[in-house]
């Protein structure tokens, strides 16, 4: 085997980002450079260094070698910081990270560096099962696989699983295995079983400072019909005394909030919020949230307008703010728009430039066609191009989740039996791959 084929073999044995990535288009690369800016970089966060090796990929895929080599470097220092040591098995990652980018570069010398370093970083803390990645791997790639997608979250809890199981002093690996487990519970249709709530609230004693665990265990709880009001209180208080991010459970509240009725309560916490930072974009965005689902949970009138009017200003500045992912933010907006009287013709034709766009992949096409199904049928009540809007979206393979809901839809129509288009639609139906239905 000649050299350039034995370090590329090395390189394609790592474990880091350059190996777990999953295909991806660009829009997903950019959607996920959001969630990590979002999630901020306050020197607490335990993950900081994790979040600086993938938002390094990520620009890497985007094209920004330079900014690259930046962020992974960022990791490396911000690792050796957090652990107080300047080697550990937490570097492994990393190392090899650098490892396939100076290969990508031509720096063959610096990329065998790098391959040396996690050689002795892996003989120097070998895993404690020959069977299996040390648990710190084990953990890294499971925090990774959660920003992959709802596919990606179940793997990621067991991955968790496997290394808290082999460390289990790191509170922070149980507390993350919880997250994942609830966020993919968000596309199940039934609740969160008895074990998973015990995890959840073993979890939340372990790692009492995770204010996020703490909003799902309350979430969850309020599903079951208990009473936490005073508690979801006292919650929203201590989540605005810390670093603005998309973990500090903010949102999980904010729904604990809608399915209580209660969305005038969050309203206050999200304005509360951006009192104290005006310019945080994220609780701009979740403010956007809190004031659509306002908006849209019942038929407004005129002594709504100046609800809806501060949901259009807040997703207005939220598409600025977010112009690599404003795709649905858009839909978002056309749907408040179509709520207003003033906004009707702003709406439809908020739809139209938006079908209109060219540069979508399957998954955006199916949430566009999915949502303006929504718009033609409620707001419209065209319903016969609403269902082939539904089928639009339905036909498109791989399905997402959008594209799973209008066939659902789309079968509902049929068992009901009330539409001219029965017929129409359950042959359209019957020639659908059966693969994906749920």
């Amino acid at each position: 085997m000649s050299s350039s084929s034995q370090t590329l073999s090395k390189l394609e044995a790592l474990e880091c980002h350059f190996t777990w990535d999953k295909e991806t288009t660009r829009s997903q690369l950019l959607h996920r450079r959001v969630q990590l800016e979002d999630i901020g970089t306050d020197e607490g966060n335990f993950w900081l260094g994790s979040i600086y090796n993938l938002w390094g990929f990520v620009l890497y895929e985007l094209g920004s070698s330079k900014d690259s080599h930046r962020y992974f470097r960022k990791a490396t220092e911000t690792l050796q910081r957090q652990r107080k040591e300047d080697e550990g098995p937490w570097l492994m990652v990393n190392y090899g990270n650098l490892a396939w980018l100076h290969h990508h570069l031509g720096e063959e010398a610096k990329s065998q560096d790098y391959l040396s370093k996690v050689e002795a970083l892996k003989s120097k803390f070998p895993s404690p099962s020959q069977d299996e990645l040390h648990p710190e791997i084990y953990a890294e790639k499971a925090w990774t696989l959660m920003k992959f997608g709802k596919d990606n979250q179940l793997l990621a809890a067991d991955y968790f699983q496997r290394s808290f199981k082999m460390q289990p002093d790191m509170v922070q690996w149980q507390s993350s295995r919880v997250i994942a487990l609830a966020s993919a519970a968000k596309y199940w249709d039934t609740g969160l079983s008895d074990d998973l709530m015990q995890e959840i609230r073993t979890a939340r004693e372990q790692d009492p400072e995770n204010l996020y665990v703490a909003a799902v265990e309350l979430k969850e709880r309020g599903r079951k019909g208990e009473s936490v009001k005073d508690e979801a209180e006292t919650l929203g208080q201590k989540i605005l005394l810390q670093p603005v991010s998309s973990y500090s459970g903010l949102k999980p509240l904010m729904r604990l909030y809608r399915r209580l009725g209660s969305l005038d309560e969050a309203i206050i916490l999200t304005e509360e919020a951006l009192e104290r930072h005006p310019d945080e974009r994220y609780l701009k965005r979740c403010s956007a949230l809190c004031y659509k689902w306002k908006v849209l949970g019942f038929t407004a009138d005129r002594s709504d307008q100046r609800t809806i009017e501060r949901a259009i200003e807040l997703h207005e500045e939220v598409i600025d703010l977010y112009p690599d992912s404003s795709l649905v933010k858009r839909i978002d907006l056309a749907h408040v728009q179509a709520k207003s009287s003033q906004g009707r013709t702003i709406a439809y034709q908020m739809f139209q430039d938006l079908l209109a766009g060219r540069d979508l992949d399957s998954e955006e096409k199916q949430l566009l066609y999915y949502n303006y199904a929504r718009y033609l049928h409620f707001e419209r009540q065209d319903r016969n191009e609403s269902f082939r809007y539904y089928m639009k979206s339905a036909e498109i393979q791989k399905r997402s989740f959008y594209g799973k809901l209008s066939v659902k839809v789309l079968q509902k129509i049929c068992e009901r039996g009330r539409s001219r288009m029965c017929p129409e639609i359950r042959k359209f139906l019957e020639k659908l791959p059966h693969d994906d239905f749920e």
